[in-house]
């Protein structure tokens, strides 16, 4: 899960970097500036597969091919970092139980936070739209616990090509629930991701792991917080950076005294190792997206299922099947053709704004 599990993008690193505002404009508007419509793709160009904009991140205007091919260079290191830390939970899951494994990702994450942002911090925990911030944040800890919980028992490749349906549940979500327009030719995207979803489940055929449903729910969580994200309008980027991890922090910090067995010296590392590499991606993700529009960057996040593969193969010998794979290309397919149309509707609506 390229950038799920853990991978909001607010949910994970702490680099703050150049354009990024931490005052009340939480949100990508405009191309070439800020506004207050709070998150998410600026309006009418969907996410980068797998990515919800961060919060307070200035959209840039203009730039040329080489500062575009920065911006690209640092998204397949966002996702490689990512990936890597999937694989880790991965390998995590299998020693303990996934409430410590979960803690530990989010006890990493608010502890590096808390101290890049120590003499901000009593200021910069205070939201305009607490009950919001809290809804978002219980979504993206569903989706680490749905996605961690899922690869205990299913590859991979197999997880993430589920959980990048949420592209297309995005555009789905953002219609139903937030008033944008959706034509057919969408519908028929949406359509075919599903289609692409059945492939490699295939329910009735008695191949079937039940945990592949948890990666699938997955999708429509990470969706669910990328729709808040975009109505968090007056929070900047680091507040809804603190809210998700102190957040998924305090719960798994509940939760895990009831789960915990003792870690072996050997493993602890991995355990940081984890958390740090969550952080470093968001990092990388956050200046990938100061350098380079969220449209240009869109098809490139599907690359996390070529790593994800990858990491299942050199780490757990795992390889998807032929109907998984055939699934995965449909559920890229649709992705991108959704990414296309929304980009075409982007440019007749700059063209023709009335």
């Amino acid at each position: 899960m390229s950038l799920k599990a853990g991978q909001n993008t607010e949910q994970g690193g702490p680099i703050a970097a150049p354009r990024v505002v931490a005052g009340r404009s939480g949100g990508v508007g405009q191309s070439g500036g800020v506004a207050q419509s709070g998150g998410g793709a600026p309006p009418g160009i969907a996410s980068p597969p797998g990515i919800a904009v961060p919060p307070g991140v200035a959209v840039p205007s203009g730039g040329g091919a080489a500062q575009t091919g920065r911006g690209v260079l640092l998204l397949l290191g966002a996702l490689i970092l990512f990936t890597l830390m999937d694989a880790t939970a991965k390998h995590l899951g299998g020693r303990y139980h996934p409430a410590q494994v979960v803690w530990a990702r989010f006890a990493v994450n608010a502890a590096v936070l808390a101290l890049i942002f120590r003499s901000a911090l009593p200021r910069l925990v205070i939201s305009r739209q607490p009950g919001m911030q809290l809804v978002r944040a219980l979504t993206q800890l569903a989706t680490v616990v749905l996605f961690f919980l899922s690869i205990r028992h299913i590859g991979l490749a197999e997880a993430a090509a589920l959980t990048d349906l949420n592209p297309v549940l995005i555009t789905l979500g953002a219609a139903l629930f937030l008033g944008e327009r959706l034509g057919p030719r969408r519908l028929i995207g949406i359509g075919a991701a599903f289609c692409g979803a059945m492939i490699i489940l295939r329910p009735g055929a008695g191949v079937m792991h039940p945990a592949a449903l948890l990666a699938l729910a997955a999708a429509f969580s990470y969706a669910a917080g990328a729709l808040l994200t975009r109505v968090v309008r007056f929070d900047g980027l680091a507040t809804s950076m603190l809210w998700s991890a102190l957040v998924g922090g305090a719960i798994s910090t509940l939760v895990v005294p009831f789960f915990w067995q003792p870690v072996a010296t050997a493993d602890l590392w991995v355990f940081v190792a984890m958390g740090l590499l969550g952080t470093g991606g968001q990092g990388l993700l956050i200046r990938a997206f100061t350098l380079t529009e969220a449209g240009t960057l869109a098809p490139f996040g599907y690359v996390g299922l070529i790593f994800s593969s990858l990491w299942g193969f050199v780490f757990f010998d795992q390889l998807p099947d032929g109907w998984s794979v055939v699934g995965a290309l449909v559920i890229v397919a649709a992705g991108l053709y959704v990414w296309t149309r929304e980009r075409a509707a982007a440019k007749a609506l700059r063209r023709d704004p009335v």
